[in-house]
């Protein structure tokens, strides 16, 4: 919205300051910051008196307990007000005739509602358990074929796949890219999924995350800045560094309410649409596979429940006291606190290798 002001500069010059993607980037991170803090505890007292709290005893792993217990009725569904706030701040700056901006609001607002109805099912059933692993999977897949089959009908953009550190090869999928962005859709949103289990530490390795990507869009959208790097150019994805800032502003003030210890949870409202909104983002940059490394966090704690499940599975064994990897730790010792904080650490040193690799390519 406040994009459009920059039309009336010749009238008040001062305008033209909302043309620049950098101003309204910073702005809209100050925004949802600010519409988090300041909102936040009327949506946590909103969720209280609707008794939507956290169940928050594991039947899978009962020596979870101990350090579960004191999580019990916390509310959740915070994501509700996270994304509520990342969606209206992209409304006041960003440039919403940018069709990157337009799908990357529909994947945010798409995955919302899944992870609404998968946490309402999860309250009102008494079993308490949320929709069907294949229900969630197939509207994830219909969004990232959506998705897939724009990037590969789209003319600014291409089916090819970059690779980190190497500048000469390109692997073209063709019309195979449709599934592989349906992958990534799947992966980033249920990898962030698993990663929240501790007071802060998804929204904290979200954040980073999002950061990184803000410019590294903004480079991508720069012919001058994308040509000196070597990375795809692709005209009009700088706007996505608003949407990213915007990411930034919401997580730090979700983080203000959410650090240890946790007076509200995101539930998966949060987790699914920031992560498939984190994944979607870097398909749209052109940068499906430096996500691998940049969300290294979320990979690993994702490998930890394949890994886990596909020894049980075949070899009878467990390979984890029980994952995903940030409740095995907990069980070998270590303390909320200390795996919070190096989880975080492990994600700014990704983030600076990702910010590296631009340059040795």
């Amino acid at each position: 919205m406040f994009y459009y002001l920059a039309e009336f500069r010749d009238i008040f010059s001062s305008l033209n300051i909302f043309r620049y993607i950098t101003f309204r980037a910073g702005m809209a991170g100050v925004t949802t910051f600010l519409l988090c803090v300041v909102f936040g505890p009327y949506f946590i007292n909103k969720l209280k008196k609707m008794k939507i709290r956290e169940i928050a005893k594991r039947e899978d792993c009962p020596d979870l307990d101990q350090f579960q217990n004191a999580k019990e009725g916390t509310p959740t569904m915070g994501g509700v007000f996270i994304v509520g706030s990342i969606l209206l701040s992209v409304l006041l700056w960003a440039d919403l005739s940018n069709r990157y901006v337009l799908l990357t609001m529909g994947t945010c607002f798409w995955l919302a509602i899944l992870g609404w109805v998968d946490d309402y099912v999860k309250l009102t059933r008494t079993a308490r358990r949320g929709l069907s692993m294949k229900t969630k999977l197939i509207w994830q897949i219909l969004l990232g074929c959506f998705i897939g089959t724009y990037v590969f009908f789209n003319p600014d953009t291409s089916t090819q796949l970059t690779f980190p550190f190497v500048k000469s090869f390109i692997l073209n999928l063709g019309i195979l890219y449709i599934p592989f962005v349906a992958l990534i859709v799947i992966g980033t949103s249920n990898a962030v999924n698993l990663t929240d289990g501790l007071d802060g530490l998804a929204i904290g390795c979200v954040l980073i995350v999002s950061l990184t990507l803000a410019i590294v869009s903004y480079i991508t959208g720069h012919f001058l800045f994308s040509q000196y790097l070597f990375i795809p150019f692709v005209s009009g994805a700088g706007e996505l560094a608003v949407f990213c800032t915007a990411m930034v502003g919401a997580s730090l003030g979700f983080l203000w309410f959410n650090c240890h210890p946790a007076s509200v949870f995101m539930g998966d409202v949060g987790s699914l649409s920031l992560g498939g909104t984190l994944g979607v983002i870097a398909v749209l940059i052109k940068q499906e596979l430096m996500l691998v490394i940049l969300g290294g966090v979320f990979v690993i704690e994702a490998l930890s429940v394949i890994l886990q499940v596909a020894s049980v599975k075949f070899r009878g064994k467990r390979i984890f006291k029980v994952s995903p990897l940030h409740h095995h730790l907990q069980l070998s010792g270590w303390k909320e606190s200390k795996i919070i904080i190096r989880f975080w650490i492990l994600a700014i040193i990704l983030a600076m290798i990702t910010l590296t690799m631009l340059k040795i390519r």
